[in-house]
């Protein structure tokens, strides 16, 4: 089963604790009278463990479907699973900082609208919660640390004239002639690779989406994000 995720940067200054506070026993009720039901969403299994807060966000939604010619709204309910890190950040000589990262452990456009969720319930309002960026050089090394067994690469950025983005599929790209060339036209923005520590086999993108094609649990996403990926931001 493939694992997906986003990571998310927390621009408010506010303590894992404090965030704890404000998302423990959060439960909202959206009654649809023309529907005759009620839609849910709550955080539950809430815990802080270190330097991290885990939970998982659970949501009610209306699902159209088609059953003899007719539209039916079924409900559903999809939960995610979340978790912040704060890490200690030195600022300057004289000044320490932290940031705090959030990945919610869903896809793309799901995990989109519950950072936001989770930013209007932390911070009453939405864009307290931001994509994260992972420099161009940076994502580079990233790349050419693993690269050994480089499936995917997708180049945007690129400087030649009609053509927007490239793209490479294979295996050992990274120790292509073509990986070289278009490194020069352009900047790497999603990599599928094998990870030399962990041994997955994942899609990365320089806005933090992370995938898992391996067989992997919740845990070693989390452990892999951990390790690998919120240091790149």
């Amino acid at each position: 089963m493939v694992l997906a995720g986003k990571l998310f940067l927390v621009e408010e200054d506010i303590d894992l604790q404090g965030m704890a506070a404000k998302l423990k026993g959060f439960k909202a009720e959206e009654s649809l009278s023309d529907e005759n039901i009620s839609l849910i969403t709550e955080i539950k299994d809430l815990r802080l463990v270190g330097d991290s807060l885990y939970g998982t966000f659970i949501q009610d939604q209306l699902l159209d479907v088609y059953h003899r010619g007719e539209r039916v709204r079924v409900p559903t309910t999809s939960e995610a699973p979340f978790f912040f890190v704060q890490q200690e950040q030195v600022q300057n000589q004289e000044q320490n900082g932290s940031r705090t990262v959030l990945t919610v452990m869903d896809k793309k456009a799901r995990a989109n609208n519950i950072a936001n969720q989770l930013s209007k319930i932390l911070f009453i309002t939405t864009g307290k919660i931001v994509e994260v960026r992972i420099e161009p050089a940076r994502f580079e090394r990233f790349h050419e640390d693993n690269f050994e067994d480089t499936k995917v690469i997708f180049f945007d950025d690129v400087d030649i004239p009609n053509i927007k983005k490239l793209s490479l599929y294979g295996s050992g790209l990274g120790n292509t002639s073509a990986y070289v060339d278009n490194l020069k036209h352009g900047k790497i923005w999603y990599i599928v690779l094998k990870s030399k520590r962990h041994g997955l086999v994942v899609g990365v993108t320089r806005n933090g989406v992370v995938t898992i094609f391996s067989k992997a649990t919740k845990d070693e996403f989390i452990q892999y994000v951990k390790d690998e990926i919120i240091d790149l931001i």
